[in-house]
């Protein structure tokens, strides 16, 4: 996936573009706007299709302090232009400091000072900060979300999404089979103290669903029949016993709604 990324200023938008594998960012050119709106966000459309970039990024310029100022609202108005100039992926990345940082990095390398000549590469430079910002703060969440994921799987955490889109971690305790329906018993994940066993004395909650549906659309349903929902726990209990110490098993109790 390559990354291209735009620091858009009044006059000039400096450019900088990723390696194909987004590894890293390289300072590239800087656009001279015309002072046409829409003559200047096709010409970064333009830019973007000729470096062959997958996701672009804008830099949006914040107050030290992370509010928004009138500089943010008219590069939000760009980028929204160009996203549907372009169809799309394009995202704002925070580029506080980074114009400090470039003229700071651009004094220390001794380039020369002429007016224009160095605007040109602080914008370009800027840019690739710009990049490289977006470019950490990806392989910091890909490095999150594996994270999360190894520890999901270790500690059978699966993630429930109801009706109205609200999103619920619970630990999966067990799939079990009882006069030939399938169901599953769950319990709400623990946070670290709870992990740690500071509230051992407390008995887990468990919520048991009858499991419906094919492998490509399975879906939880709640046990409306109160009698039936004490059968299907008691033998979640008898087939739980058989694979977990027998003392955990008899901890477990019934949610409040009676699950």
């Amino acid at each position: 996936m390559k990354v291209i990324a735009f620091d858009i200023g009044d006059r000039r938008i400096g450019v900088a573009v990723s390696d194909p594998s987004a590894s890293y960012a390289l300072p590239a050119d800087t656009y001279f706007r015309t002072g046409k709106f829409s003559e200047d966000v096709a010409a970064v459309s333009r830019i973007a299709r000729e470096k062959e970039a997958d996701v672009i990024v804008c830099g949006l310029p914040l107050n030290a302090d992370g509010s928004e100022s009138v500089q943010s609202e008219k590069t939000r108005r760009f980028a929204a232009a160009l996203s549907d100039m372009v169809g799309g992926n394009v995202v704002l990345e925070d580029e506080r400091f980074t114009t400090r940082a470039a003229r700071g990095d651009l004094n220390f390398m001794g380039v020369s000072a002429k007016r224009d000549k160095k605007k040109k590469h602080v914008d370009s430079l800027a840019a690739a900060y710009i990049l490289e910002s977006y470019l950490e703060n990806q392989k910091r969440s890909e490095t999150m979300k594996e994270e999360r994921n190894d520890y999901d799987e270790e500690n059978n955490i699966v993630e429930i999404v109801d009706d109205e889109g609200k999103s619920y971690r619970y630990e999966h305790l067990l799939t079990f089979e009882y006069k030939k329906e399938w169901y599953v018993a769950l319990t709400p994940e623990k946070s670290p103290e709870e992990a740690d066993g500071e509230n051992e004395d407390e008995g887990d909650e468990v919520a048991i669903y009858h499991l419906v549906g094919g492998e490509d659309d399975e879906q939880l349903e709640t046990i409306e029949d109160d009698a039936l929902l004490e059968e299907v726990f008691a033998e979640f209990c008898a087939q739980y016993e058989d694979f977990e110490d027998a003392d955990e098993a008899a901890a477990l109790e019934p949610d409040d709604d009676g699950e």
